[in-house]
């Protein structure tokens, strides 16, 4: 009898925390992001992944990567639109509350320094360390210290976050010009704010690079 009556109450439980998370999802637009954790709280995590699994089956919601789930959005020409990868990054340091920035290869990229679109696009963050695979496509958060996150360039801190990683030694003399041009368009404080928040290498090259263009 005591074991009838817990099946009982586990079946509506599951049921309940379904019905919740099917309303919440049908009131969303398409295209928006949705991820299991938003509901903890409302069941338990057997629950909330069965949910999910049978919005899923009923195509209610996409599953996109792990964790991360959408509304699906149809427009009339193209068919079915699925999150773009810098959605997806801009709603989970939205709702991490973390702050993000493109690093590497991918700030190159940003910054039109090169036409090769990296595969893995490396964001360094205050959050945790993370990897997301989107088909081909992976981004990586590397958790880093607060002072690299203090540079407030739009250039100039994408350029220093870029050198430190790929190194000065690999620039040619076609970046280089490149860097300075974009460079000229910064702000010269915040320039001279973000240079001191760089590593002596960096700062050394980027003041070296400005003198000489002078």
């Amino acid at each position: 009898m005591f074991e009838k009556s817990y099946r009982f109450r586990y079946i509506i439980d599951m049921e309940k925390t379904h019905t919740h998370i099917e309303r919440a999802v049908t009131r969303k637009k398409g295209g928006s992001l949705i991820f299991p954790s938003d509901f903890r709280g409302m069941g338990t995590d057997v629950a909330i992944k069965q949910a999910f699994f049978r919005l899923t089956k009923k195509g209610v919601i996409r599953r996109l990567a792990h964790g991360i789930y959408y509304v699906p959005k149809i427009d009339p020409l193209l068919g079915e639109l699925r999150p773009s990868a810098d959605d997806v990054v801009r709603m989970i340091a939205q709702k991490e509350g973390i702050k993000i920035k493109p690093a590497g290869a991918y700030a190159l990229h940003q910054l039109g320094l090169t036409d090769q679109v990296p595969t893995k696009r490396v964001y360094i963050t205050d959050g945790n360390n993370r990897l997301i695979s989107l088909g081909r496509l992976h981004i990586k958060f590397k958790r880093t210290t607060s002072k690299k996150l203090l540079r407030k360039g739009k250039i100039s801190s994408l350029i220093i976050q870029a050198l430190e990683e790929i190194g000065t030694e690999s620039v040619d003399a076609e970046m280089r010009a490149k860097i300075y041009n974009l460079l000229k368009k910064e702000n010269p404080h915040i320039l001279k704010n973000d240079l001191a928040l760089s590593p002596v290498k960096v700062n050394n090259y980027i003041i070296k690079l400005m003198k000489e263009n002078i």
